[in-house]
């Protein structure tokens, strides 16, 4: 099994079983754009993180982002004083419009393209930087994602992960609550070989990331809670027994609630184009 099939067969094995899914009062998938907002509006005026640095190496002043998966731009707007124009991409027209609204209130020109890519490749420019933040565990067919970056990236693209998969931290809730073992790949080393098989060797640069310190969080504990509630695909009957299993994931912080652990490692990955 090559590296981009070993990637695809270990993201299928974080499918939701079929029966719990069946028996979910909501849907598990999604983002609730509150967080986003915050993390873009913290990231415009924080401290930069090695995502911002490697992509401020190759942005000359005055030049162009391309910002894949952007969320709540928290990946790209760092870069505002140094550009005359971000462009975003995501799925989600509500995140399009905080993004866009982030992104003036940084005074940098942006707009947003709505669709999943690759799809939507076409309606996105060619950029001086492509990055992308915590995006790729969400892709299965990695390469041809991949290929679309680096096509659109004049000089480099940077993408951020973390270093194990975003949700193994919920693996032991899952086990409580649905006796259901999940799995603990893909991971950031997966990532690389693929990029190697694919003829891109990338620089890598891990680092600690604070959410807490990153203003991360929701305003009430309830609706903290609510949200790993949905992910685990259950009803808000069991928010109290979710509590406890928490322990101490569950905290407030500058006045807001999270209920995930404080900090995680992200990996940065970075390679030039010949743009």
């Amino acid at each position: 099994m090559n590296a981009a099939e070993s990637w695809a067969t270990a993201l299928r094995s974080w499918t939701i079983p079929q029966e719990i899914l069946a028996g979910a009062p909501e849907s598990p998938f999604g983002f609730p754009s509150e967080l986003f907002r915050r993390r873009g509006e913290q990231a415009a005026t924080g401290s930069p993180t090695p995502t911002t640095r490697r992509a401020l190496e190759a942005l000359p002043e005055g030049g162009t982002v391309l910002d894949v998966g952007a969320g709540g731009g928290a990946t790209s707007l760092p870069l505002a004083a140094r550009a005359t124009e971000i462009v975003g991409v995501d799925e989600q027209a509500d995140m399009l419009g905080i993004f866009v609204h982030t992104a003036e209130a940084a005074d940098v020109k942006a707009r947003g393209v709505q669709g999943r890519w690759p799809d939507v490749e076409a309606e996105a420019p060619t950029a001086d930087v492509v990055v992308c933040g915590h995006v790729a565990y969400n892709v299965a067919d990695l390469p041809p994602f991949v290929r679309a970056l680096d096509h659109h990236a004049r000089h480099r693209v940077v993408l951020a992960l973390t270093e194990r998969h975003p949700l193994v931290w919920m693996n032991d809730l899952w086990l409580s609550f649905h006796g259901v073992r999940r799995p603990d790949r893909p991971g950031a080393d997966d990532a690389v070989r693929l990029l190697v098989e694919m003829g891109i060797t990338p620089e890598r640069e891990e680092h600690r990331s604070d959410d807490d310190a990153a203003g991360n969080g929701f305003a009430s504990r309830e609706d903290a809670i609510a949200l790993v509630r949905r992910r685990l695909c259950l009803g808000a009957e069991r928010d109290g027994d979710l509590a406890v299993a928490l322990g101490d994931r569950l905290r407030e912080r500058n006045g807001l609630w999270s209920a995930a652990p404080s900090h995680r490692s992200v990996v940065t990955l970075w390679w030039d184009t010949e743009g």
